[in-house]
Parts: structure tokens; C-alpha cells; sequence
């Protein structure tokens, strides 16, 4: 009886046993589609990390050795002197032990995730070293603590406080600003009732700010979108219930303090002597001598820059270690409601960065997400501008007085938030959040400090535009024209002023090239004639005069009619001489006219590509919806380092719609195909789709990848 009960038991168990034993045997598979994305197909989460970390390091091997290198402060004695200013000021920021503390505070499920993550980063190199460069290898092995000390330099000493960094260091911050395009789209207001997301981001083409395209498929999540190289979790992206894309704010998420000394190692506070917590570390530097650095940490914050003539500056963040970031960003795309994705936000572990949100059920919203101190006294001015001491640009705060050492924050629920409006739109396009609908928010429901006052400048009235001029139901291919769309909404507002002044200086070289401007259709089209003149013009003159080049300021009240006129119609023309007289230059080199197309002098070329196309889109300041972001090439033409980087456009039907496209390519190894191969369909203005099934991919599918993944319980 007793033998019969045990083989009852065991027949009853089989298949509880052979769902497990199948379940041990399941691999993670990797399918790479002819775009170089990993889908990345997992039995749970800690495999997913593993196997993106191995994917990653396949993409961007040497970018992300070369990356970690400089967050451990060491990248002076690996690749000599050039980059010694560099790790001395990460030294200073204490960048390496900010890694150490973060992985000792967090839990051991993460702990465990970034540790595959690593593992994945290392297994690769290691396996495939003829394809990673040899004076990257010695950053190998790869550990958690790299990852999340490289993931705190961007967010916090990149997207935040570059420009205290810059101006504490005394350094010129000429880098391109990180933007972005998002809108969302109410089902009352799209042909199929569905809501429709647009993320635009504008990034980087090269470096630390470069996306990448992955798909995540766990047996609960189908998730697609983009993250930043060498970052473990996506920033941007959807799955089958939501979707969200950000912008980067108005955001104020620190504060430079200027400190009187009394000597090297004190400084006064509330008119007593203070002494600074200080040690010292050596540097060591290849072919040279070590160097000594001292880490001097206020109540303020760490000491940047120089200590010299009795004055340093300290540094104080909204996230000083404390954020768990990549955490948040996970579980926003693991939630499935609107609910579940704000109980997410709530936890403002993500410090800046605008969210533009749609999801299946008919919900969008526009979120100025940011942490936001709450200040002592003050406004936006006060904080940002030149006040209290008005030594220069960005504000130093005086450190003397610790009324303006802020310690606590303002909670979600405070934010500025608009959530299903009336209209059935959404959108930002990187300024403050006031315009983020119509009707317009008003911001003095809000403190002071938290934003800016209402202002805009071109790309964001093109953006109010097109929304306040689209047909009453749109579809997905109406998002897609809008998107690329190269206007150039600078026009609207100076053009005819500058074409009159030109024509009536009597200067023959103005007259000549207001001549060209006339007959320009206004775009930033590859075949524009005039646009490559009037380009020139503003990215010298109009740059360099900034707002004071206007003689009527934008209306907060009236915002698509945007800023109207000359202040200095004189000045202006003699700009535009001066473009016209640098364009005949490049004629005289190149053979290259005054009025020639404006893909002839602007080219879509990236680094590892023989692609080189004529380009249509242009600068942030022209207000084309399209950006690029371009710096001369040794040819005297100009090629792109910044601006579009990851378009998607996703339909919530059921299933999800979705397009996308990566501009500059999903890879930077040099092996790979993937450099510069959607750039000829950027310039046709083409998106492809995002393929989140098997059999989607199928079609595309160049090559599977299958992993055993060192999981251990």
C-alpha cells in the first residue's frame, strides 16, 4: 500500500517536475535584425541583464571600456596626460567611491542585476578580444560598481550640473544643449481612437549620450525602446499597456556656492571657521609622474574647481547619491496602468527630464519631473541668473549664509502636471512647462523658483504650431509628416525684416544675398536654395546677439505668433554680408555658390561609414522640427554631431503600432555594419518597424545569439 501511495506521488509530481527541469534548460536567445538590434528573448530579469550587458559590449565595446575607464578616475594612467584635468575633476566629485556607496545601499536583487550586467560586459571582451581595441582592454574586468559610478557622472555631472562643473573649472561649456521633441495624443483627437506617443530625442551622435535600440521579451514584459550606452535599463520606450519619452527641463537640480577662505583647508559659514573634510589621492598618469589631489567636501558639497585668490566654489546636487534611477526607469516599463506608472513617478529617483506619457486605456500626460528643493527665499532669477553675489553666468550662491543650503524637497503632487486635457494633446520641445497644452498652465500657481518665467524660442512655437493646426483627427502618418518636418520658423520671424534691411543698405553683397533669401521656399531641405545663407546668418549673428537681436519679444499670451522683428536691422545686415562673404570662401574651395542647395554644404556622414548624403533638418536655432547639430569637417562641409538620435512613433491599438529609427546607426565597433546605415532613410524621412514578435523579426533576422547566463541562486 505504502509503495502504491509513493508511485501515486510521483506521478502526480512529473509534471511539476518537467516544467521545472524544463524551465533550468531555457535559454536566453539573442535574434540581431539587419538594423543591429538585440531582441533579447529571457526566461527572467537577471538573464535579460546579462545578456544586454554581452549585447551592449558587442554594439560599443570600446565605447563602453573607454567610458568606465574615465569613471573610475584612472583614465590618465591608462591613456596618459590628456585626460588628467579630467580625472582630477572626477577625483574631486569623488566619482569612483560614489560607484562603491551606491552598490553598497542598494538592494541585493539589484546588487545582483548590475553584477550580470558586468558579467555580460566582461564575458564578451574577453571571448572576443580581436574585436576590442588593445588599449581598451586593460579596463577589464568590468564590475557593477563602474556601471553605476558611469550611470551617476551622466545623469547628475552631464544632463544636470555640466555648466557649474565648466564654469567652477573656468572652462568654456561649448557642447551642444541635450533636447528633445515629445508629444502625446488623446484618442478624441486620432482617426483610429487610439492615443499616439512621439518620442524625438536630441542627442549626442558620439559618446557618453549615445542611444541604444534594444527589445526586451520576459514571459510578463514585451518591452522596446532605447538606452544610453552602458546604462543597464531603458530610458525611452514602451510596451503592450503604455509608453513615455522625455525632454530635457528647465531644471535647477543644483547650485554652485562661492566660499571664503581663510586658508586652504577653511572656510567661514554663518561668520565662524569651518573646516572642510579633506583627503588626498594619487593619480597615477602613464609615461609621466603620479599627481596629488586633495578632496575637500563642504556643508555645501564637494569643492570644484581651484582652490585660489581665497575663494572655491562647492557644488551641491538634488541627487547626491541618493537616487536610484535605473531602478525607477525599469519599473516604469514593467507597469501596465496609468496608476501603477505614477505610483512609479512618484518616487522622483529621477531628478530631471520632462515625461511626455500615452498609454492603451486613452490616458496622456505632460510631467515636469523634476526633484526640487524647497528654497529659503527667492525666485527663478534669484536661483539661476546673476543674483546675490552676480559674479557671472550660471548664478553662484553665496556660501557664507546657510539660509541657502537647502535639504528637503518638493513632493510629486506639487509638480507642474497636466494630465487628459480637454484638448487632447500634449507636448514639449525643452522649454518650460507652461506651454506644455492650450490652455497654457499658469505658473504663478507655482513657486517661484521651480521654472523659469514663459519663454520660448523657435522649435517649440513650430511645435505649438503643428499641434494648433492639425485636423481635428489625425492619423499615424500625419505624426510621422509633422515629425520631419524641416520649416524653418526663424523665418516667421525675422526674415522679411532682414530681406527689407539688405535690400535697403545699398551694400551690394547684402542686396545680393537678400536676393537669394527671397526666392528661398523657407525649408531646410536638402535642394533649399537660400537655406544654406540664411543658416550662417543665424548660428553667427543671431547666436551671438541672443534675444537682444528682437525687437518684439515672444507673448506668452499669444505663443505660436512668436518674436517679431530687428532691434538692430544695421547690425543684422552686416551679418548677413558676413555669411554671405564666409559661403563665397567656401565657393572659391569648393566650387560651391552663394545659393547653393542646402545639402551641398550640410552632409549626413558619421564616423565608421562611407555614407555621405545631403542633409535636411538644421540647428536648434532655425526651429525646424527636424534637428542636426553640425561642426565643420576637414573638407570644409559641415556633418552632424547632435540632435535627432531615437524616433518612435507608437499607436496604443491592440497590438501596438510602432516605427522607429535610430539616425546615426546602432553600433560603433568598426566591425559592424550598423554605423551610419539609416541615415539614407533619415533623409528620405522614413521610419521602419519596431518588431516585437518572433515572427516580426524573423524576416530581418541576421543572426542568433544563445547564452548560457551564470545565474546562481
Amino acid at each position: 500500500m505504502k509503495q502504491r501511495a509513493a508511485l501515486w506521488i510521483v506521478l502526480l509530481c512529473l509534471p511539476f517536475l518537467f516544467t521545472q527541469a524544463y524551465a533550468q534548460k531555457q535559454t536566453t536567445e539573442i535574434l540581431w535584425d539587419e538594423w543591429g538590434v538585440p531582441h533579447i528573448f529571457a526566461p527572467n530579469e537577471e538573464e535579460f541583464f546579462y545578456a544586454f550587458g554581452w549585447a551592449q559590449a558587442h554594439l560599443h565595446g570600446d565605447l563602453i571600456l573607454q567610458l568606465y575607464g574615465e569613471s573610475r578616475a584612472r583614465a590618465a594612467e591608462y591613456w596618459g596626460a590628456d585626460y588628467l584635468d579630467q580625472d582630477i575633476r572626477l577625483r574631486q566629485l569623488e566619482l569612483p567611491q560614489l560607484g562603491e556607496r551606491i552598490y553598497d545601499n542598494i538592494s541585493t536583487t539589484w546588487q545582483q542585476r548590475m553584477d550580470l550586467f558586468a558579467a555580460g560586459i566582461t564575458d564578451y571582451a574577453t571571448a572576443n578580444l580581436e574585436y576590442i581595441a588593445d588599449d581598451m582592454e586593460i579596463v577589464l574586468p568590468v564590475t557593477a560598481q563602474d556601471i553605476l559610478a558611469h550611470g551617476y557622472r551622466v545623469l547628475n555631472y552631464e544632463f544636470i550640473a555640466r555648466s557649474g562643473i565648466s564654469y567652477a573649472e573656468r572652462v568654456m561649456d561649448d557642447q551642444p544643449t541635450n533636447g528633445s521633441n515629445g508629444w502625446a495624443i488623446a484618442p478624441n483627437r486620432t482617426e483610429n481612437g487610439n492615443a499616439i506617443l512621439l518620442s524625438n530625442s536630441h542627442q549626442p551622435w558620439y559618446g557618453f549620450g549615445r542611444w541604444t535600440e534594444f527589445h526586451m521579451v520576459l514571459p510578463d514584459t514585451n518591452f522596446y525602446g532605447a538606452a544610453l550606452v552602458g546604462q543597464p535599463v531603458g530610458g525611452i520606450g514602451f510596451n503592450d499597456y503604455l509608453g513615455w519619452t522625455h525632454t530635457v527641463n528647465t531644471h535647477d537640480g543644483w547650485d554652485l556656492y562661492e566660499l571664503t577662505l581663510l586658508d586652504d583647508n577653511t572656510y567661514v559659514l554663518d561668520g565662524e571657521a569651518q573646516q572642510f573634510k579633506t583627503r588626498e589621492e594619487q593619480i597615477l598618469v602613464k609615461d609621466s609622474d603620479p599627481v596629488t589631489v586633495t578632496v575637500r567636501r563642504s556643508a555645501h558639497g564637494l569643492v570644484v574647481g581651484d582652490v585660489n585668490n581665497n575663494t572655491a566654489y562647492a557644488l551641491r546636487l538634488v541627487c547626491d547619491e541618493l537616487c536610484n534611477s535605473w531602478v525607477q526607469w525599469w519599473d516604469m516599463g514593467q507597469a501596465r496602468s496609468f496608476d501603477e506608472f505614477e505610483t512609479v513617478m512618484s518616487r522622483l529617483d529621477i531628478p530631471i527630464f520632462t515625461t511626455i506619457y500615452a498609454d492603451r486605456n486613452g490616458n496622456i500626460m505632460h510631467l515636469f519631473n523634476e526633484r526640487i528643493p524647497i528654497r529659503s527665499k527667492g525666485d527663478w532669477e534669484f536661483w539661476n541668473n546673476a543674483q546675490i553675489l552676480a559674479v557671472g553666468d550660471p548664478a553662484i550662491i553665496d556660501g557664507s549664509d546657510s539660509l541657502y543650503i537647502w535639504n528637503s524637497f518638493h513632493t510629486y503632487e506639487e509638480l507642474p502636471n497636466i494630465t487628459n486635457p480637454e484638448i487632447g494633446w500634449v507636448q514639449n520641445a525643452n522649454e518650460p512647462p507652461w506651454t506644455g497644452t492650450s490652455p497654457s498652465l499658469n505658473p504663478a500657481d507655482y513657486p517661484a523658483y521651480f521654472a523659469p518665467p514663459p519663454f520660448t524660442f523657435p522649435r517649440p512655437v513650430q511645435s505649438l504650431r503643428l499641434l494648433l493646426e492639425m485636423p481635428p483627427q489625425v492619423t499615424f502618418d500625419d505624426i510621422a509628416d509633422m515629425k520631419f518636418s524641416t520649416y524653418v520658423e526663424l523665418t516667421d520671424w525675422v526674415l522679411d525684416d532682414l530681406i527689407s534691411a539688405a535690400l535697403e543698405s545699398g551694400d551690394p553683397v547684402a542686396r545680393q544675398a537678400a536676393a537669394i533669401l527671397q526666392e528661398w521656399d523657407r525649408y531646410a531641405n536638402a535642394d533649399s536654395e537660400g537655406a544654406v545663407l540664411f543658416t550662417l546668418w543665424a548660428v553667427t549673428y543671431l547666436n551671438e546677439a541672443g534675444d537682444a537681436a528682437l525687437a518684439i519679444p515672444w507673448d506668452y499670451q499669444n505663443p505660436v505668433a512668436g518674436a517679431r522683428g530687428l532691434s538692430d536691422p544695421e547690425a543684422a545686415v552686416q551679418g548677413l554680408r558676413d555669411a554671405a562673404t564666409q559661403l563665397s570662401v567656401l565657393g572659391l574651395t569648393r566650387g560651391i555658390g552663394v545659393n547653393a542647395p542646402y545639402g551641398d554644404v550640410f552632409r549626413l556622414r558619421v564616423t565608421g561609414s562611407d555614407v555621405d548624403i545631403p542633409a535636411s533638418g538644421s540647428y536648434d536655432v532655425m526651429g525646424t522640427f527636424a534637428i542636426l547639430t553640425f561642426v565643420p569637417d576637414d573638407d570644409g562641409l559641415f556633418y552632424p554631431v547632435h540632435g535627432d538620435t531615437f524616433i518612435a512613433i507608437v499607436e496604443f491599438s491592440d497590438p501596438v503600432r510602432a516605427e522607429v529609427l535610430l539616425t546615426h546607426g546602432n553600433a560603433t565597433q568598426d566591425h559592424l555594419p550598423y554605423q551610419g546605415d539609416q541615415l539614407e532613410m533619415y533623409a528620405n524621412e522614413e521610419l521602419r518597424p519596431a518588431l516585437r514578435t518572433r515572427d516580426a523579426i524573423q524576416p530581418h533576422l541576421v543572426e542568433t545569439t544563445t547564452l548560457q547566463v551564470p545565474v546562481t541562486d
